[in-house]
């Protein structure tokens, strides 16, 4: 599903060059829940962004589905993030004026679907993640795990292939951290979905397929 091949990511300022990934050589499987664990700064969420083409590595490349994504234009790669992928934050990233449904429903808005389609897939996700009764509330009316599983509910809307979570349970006590986690659980065994989880939890981690380790940009696990 995912495939990476001697990714290195280097940040360069006037002075100052630094190396984020070092030869990075990674297969996720189709329906594989792996995380990723490793010190802060050590490159974990730089690998997260490159496989969801939210930036672009120095050299190597990313294949998503036998998809070379290298030579993909902008708008491309656009709309290839909007169909196959979906994101998941530590920090949410709910807009407060919007209503819960409205929320979901933004990711729909760059496909070629009627506002009552729109509305019924996002209601449908949120049914999904147990939030059926709130979707005419706001963010700031919902608590840190409600808005947690709205944001779920966002990600997996456009029925995506994967899903790319950075910290989903990192601002959350350790009850809601295992319900986010339960329920992303859910959707790799019931929907097939490939998830791919950033995390400083070696408990949530323990529960997903396969771990992976970074340590300075490299992968040494």
């Amino acid at each position: 599903m995912i495939q990476l091949r001697n990714i290195e990511k280097v940040y360069k300022t006037d002075t100052v060059e630094t190396l984020a990934l070092h030869r990075i050589n990674m297969e996720i499987d189709k329906g594989e829940f792996l995380s990723v664990m490793g010190p802060s700064g050590c490159g974990k969420s730089t690998l997260l962004n490159i496989m969801g083409l939210l930036d672009a590595p120095s050299k190597g490349e990313v294949k998503i589905s036998d998809q070379a994504t290298g030579a993909l234009s902008d708008k491309q790669l656009a709309i290839f993030r909007n169909k196959r992928l979906g994101f998941i934050f530590q920090s949410y990233h709910l807009i407060n004026d919007l209503r819960v449904l409205d929320n979901v429903e933004l990711p729909l808005l760059y496909r070629n679907l009627t506002a009552v389609e729109r509305t019924d897939l996002a209601r449908e996700a949120l049914g999904k993640v147990g939030l059926s009764n709130r979707m005419k509330h706001f963010p700031t009316q919902l608590s840190g795990g409600q808005k947690q599983r709205v944001a779920i509910a966002r990600a997996i809307v456009g029925n995506p292939e994967i899903i790319l979570a950075d910290e989903p349970t990192g601002n959350l006590d350790s009850a809601m951290g295992n319900e986010i986690m339960e329920i992303l659980l859910q959707l790799n065994q019931n929907e097939g979905t490939t998830i791919v989880m950033v995390t400083h939890d070696e408990h949530m981690a323990s529960k997903t397929h396969r771990l992976v380790r970074l340590f300075d940009g490299s992968q040494v696990q």
